[in-house]
C-alpha cells in the first residue's frame, strides 16, 4: 500500500499570533508539513509561485492585497486548496459557507482548525480539483463588490501593487493591457474588456476599442470632424475617441 504523501501547507495571514497558534496546533501532525508562511498579500502571491502548496490557510484582510486580490492574481485555476481566515460576522461569511472549501472564524480553537484540514485531505484525496475552482471564481463573483485600490502586476517572479489612482491610460495589446501612469508603463495579463469590467465605471471608460481612461486624469476635451474627440490627459498625453465612443465624451461634458 503507498503511503500518502504529506500536505504541504502555506500560513498567509498579517498576524503573527495567529500565525504562531496555527503552527503550534499544526506541529502535533505527522500528516502534513508547513512549508512557509507570509504576512502580506503580495508577499503571499510571490511565495506560492516558487513553492510547491497543496492547501492554503488565507487571511481575507492583509496589508497589500487582500485574499481575494490573491486568488485575483493568480487565478482560481491556479490556486491550491483553499481555507479562509476571516474576522467577519456570521451574516457575512454566507458567500464562505455555500462557496468555500472552508473558511475559520476569527478567533477558532484548535478542534476546528483540525476539521478544516481534515475535510481538506478528504477533499483533496477525492480530486476535487476542478470543483474547487468553480467554487472560487463563484465566490469572487458573489462578494459584495468593491472596485480594487490596486492591481497585481507580474515582474518576473515578483509582483507589483499598482495604485489605481496612478494610471491615466489603458491601452490594449491583443490579451494583455498596458497600464499608462505617467512616465512608467505595466502589462498585465489581462483582455481590456475584463480589466474594464474591474475598474469602477464612474472613474474609467472606455473611448475607443482599445483605449480606456481615468477621467480624473482628462484636463481637456477637443472636438474633430467625425464625431470624434481629442482627449488631452495630465502630462500632455493626446488620445483621440472612436466614433462609435461619442456618446461617452458627451456624458464626460454633461450632454
Amino acid at each position: 500500500m503507498n503511503e500518502v504523501p504529506p500536505l504541504r501547507v502555506w500560513i498567509a495571514d498579517d498576524e503573527d499570533l495567529i500565525r504562531r497558534n496555527i503552527r503550534r496546533i499544526l506541529a502535533a501532525r505527522r500528516d502534513l508539513v508547513i512549508v512557509g508562511e507570509s504576512a502580506s498579500g503580495s508577499e503571499t502571491i510571490s511565495s506560492l509561485a516558487g513553492h510547491a502548496v497543496d492547501l492554503l490557510l488565507l487571511d481575507v484582510q492583509m496589508p497589500e492585497g487582500s485574499g481575494f486580490e490573491v486568488v485575483a492574481a493568480i487565478s482560481p485555476e491556479k490556486m491550491p486548496a483553499v481555507i479562509f481566515i476571516t474576522a467577519f460576522d456570521q451574516h457575512a461569511v454566507r458567500a464562505f459557507e455555500v462557496h468555500a472549501l472552508d473558511y475559520l472564524l476569527k478567533p477558532f480553537d484548535e478542534d476546528r482548525l483540525n476539521r478544516s484540514i481534515n475535510r481538506a485531505q478528504e477533499q483533496l484525496a477525492a480530486k476535487h480539483d476542478i470543483d474547487a475552482a468553480q467554487q472560487l471564481r463563484a465566490l469572487m463573483a458573489e462578494r459584495p463588490r468593491r472596485w480594487p485600490d490596486r492591481l497585481a502586476v507580474r515582474s518576473g517572479e515578483r509582483f507589483d501593487f499598482v495604485a489605481v489612482a496612478s494610471i491615466d491610460w489603458i491601452e490594449s495589446a491583443d490579451n494583455y493591457v498596458v497600464l499608462h501612469c505617467g512616465p512608467r508603463q505595466h502589462m498585465l495579463t489581462e483582455t481590456l474588456t475584463a480589466l474594464t469590467a474591474r475598474l469602477d465605471p464612474t472613474r474609467f471608460v472606455r473611448v475607443q476599442r482599445s483605449r480606456v481612461v481615468n477621467l480624473a486624469k482628462v484636463v481637456s476635451i477637443y472636438s474633430l470632424i467625425g464625431g470624434r474627440y481629442e482627449l488631452q490627459l495630465e502630462g500632455g498625453t493626446r488620445l483621440t475617441s472612436g466614433r462609435l465612443y461619442r456618446d461617452e465624451i458627451g456624458k464626460m461634458l454633461g450632454r
